[in-house]
């Protein structure tokens, strides 16, 4: 286990604050940071054009769904999201603190490819982020996330390279928002996609998040005031062996027992492409294994969105069903977050 190096580093307890608000038992993080085009996809799915009016009227019914409060403890939201309001006016950050939901933002701007290697990428968004962190302060933001994105192949991907490379992105982040105020959230993802066996994904995720600490303690960020969201550890999509829940908690736990200090605030999982089923199932059977170093709990964006999308139809009269439905998944999640299901 790595020797956690703050330094003269001043402790600031108001980020701790935040992150155990975030991790609190029983609450999970909704994840509603799609970009405005992405966005448009999941209006795809109810048959509504990717208007601003559409997306509005889609982020306004997930944040002002009655009870949502008591399962979601922050919702990721983008730049149009923060800076958008409700159809009386009221701005999304102001619904969300009301129901003392923490704002959180997406501040990474996406992916280009990592010249000279070949299948991978890095991450863009540095460029004038101390500023920007300012603007979202000032928008209610309180915690923001950064992505980098991990592809596996069996014969070279990924390089330590471009590993220490998204890491010391993802240190820089962080350092940044800590000195705003705002709880990073670092996102390591690797990605789901692709036929490398349960093993091959153990191994990938544990050297990924080992570099990645390792940096971040090189970086002097407070680990008492940072999240991690991470990928479970599961076998690719393709692979003809589909990892159970139990091997998934178990090698997803001794990959975090390997990697992750025991200092860090806590760890959300996003769902990274499986179903809404089969991330609930595989977060119980993580939560049944038992009370680990960290609080761990889940930050999903399209296992939450998909059950209420189907439910609205992208139809008036279906809105409070919708809610009703949003709620209720977050409530299984909920349960799965605690082994209770």
């Amino acid at each position: 286990m790595f020797a956690t190096l703050i330094g003269s580093m001043k402790k600031n307890t108001k980020l701790y604050e935040i992150a155990a608000a975030l991790l609190a038992p029983g609450k999970g993080i909704l994840a509603a940071d799609e970009s405005d085009s992405t966005a448009g996809k999941r209006l795809d799915m109810v048959r509504l054009d990717n208007t601003p009016e559409n997306r509005q009227t889609f982020r306004e019914l997930l944040f002002t769904a009655e009870g949502l409060e008591n399962y979601i403890s922050g919702v990721i939201m983008y730049d149009s999201s923060i800076k958008n309001s409700t159809k009386d006016g009221m701005p999304f950050a102001d619904v969300l603190t009301a129901k003392g939901i923490v704002p959180g933002i997406k501040v990474d701007l996406g992916v280009k490819d990592f010249h000279g290697f070949k299948g991978e990428v890095v991450t863009q968004g540095l460029d004038d982020l101390d500023k920007r962190f300012d603007e979202y302060y000032d928008l209610g933001a309180r915690f923001a996330k950064w992505r980098a994105v991990i592809t596996i192949d069996e014969d070279e991907l990924p390089t330590d390279t471009a590993l220490r490379y998204n890491a010391m992105q993802l240190a820089r982040y962080a350092q940044l928002a800590q000195a705003a105020g705002i709880v990073p959230m670092v996102e390591p993802e690797v990605i789901f996609e692709g036929d490398h066996t349960l093993d091959k994904a153990e191994m990938v995720t544990t050297r990924a998040l080992q570099i990645l600490f390792q940096t971040l303690i090189e970086y002097k960020v407070d680990l008492e005031g940072l999240i991690l969201k991470s990928s479970m550890v599961l076998a690719g999509s393709r692979n003809r062996e589909e990892s159970t829940p139990e091997q998934v908690a178990n090698a997803t736990l001794r990959t975090f027992h390997m990697s992750v200090p025991y200092d860090c605030a806590g760890i959300v999982f996003l769902s990274g492409g499986q179903s809404s089923q089969r991330s609930t199932d595989n977060l119980n059977a993580i939560a049944k294994l038992g009370q680990q170093p960290w609080p761990i709990t889940y930050s999903f964006s399209r296992a939450l969105e998909e059950p209420f999308l189907k439910a609205w139809g992208g139809k008036p009269e279906n809105a409070t069903t919708a809610q009703k439905t949003l709620v209720d998944v977050c409530r299984q999640n909920s349960l799965a977050a605690q082994g209770k299901l």
